[in-house]
């Protein structure tokens, strides 16, 4: 198994998805952040890297599109209450964030998202302890 995460996205600027992120409780890892870079700490051994449009070129050798335009992917997050989901989400709009849709009640699993402001998507979700039936 894998001892860490690291989902890396694209960001147009910088300070300004730091910030959205801020807002919304996150922090970064400053052994890992600078001008280029930022090191978004999701959880225990779960991060994304924010990185400049530039930096993010040099990882692959395919085009770099606009998650505004196109899905990339989708970072689906694990909340601890149906509150919790709602308040991230809350957060996220207030700071500019688009709503991915309507939060949906699937009875073992509550889930709702947003676009952050480069168009990513995440999906923030909370389970019960049961499981669904077959």
């Amino acid at each position: 198994m894998h001892k860490q995460i690291f989902v890396n996205l694209p960001v147009k600027d910088l300070s300004r998805s730091k910030a959205f992120f801020s807002h919304l409780g996150y922090s970064f890892n400053p052994q890992f952040t600078d001008d280029k870079a930022a090191c978004l700490i999701l959880g225990e051994n779960s991060y994304a890297m924010l990185l400049v449009r530039e930096m993010f070129a040099t990882f692959t050798n395919r085009p770099v599109c606009d998650a505004h335009e196109c899905t990339e992917m989708l970072v689906a997050l694990s909340c601890n209450s149906r509150e919790h989901v709602d308040e991230l989400v809350a957060k996220a709009l207030a700071q500019g964030a688009t709503p991915s849709g309507e939060p949906q009640d699937h009875g073992f699993m509550y889930d709702h998202g947003f676009y952050d402001l480069d168009g990513h998507g995440w999906g923030v979700f909370y389970m019960t302890q049961e499981t669904p039936s077959a």
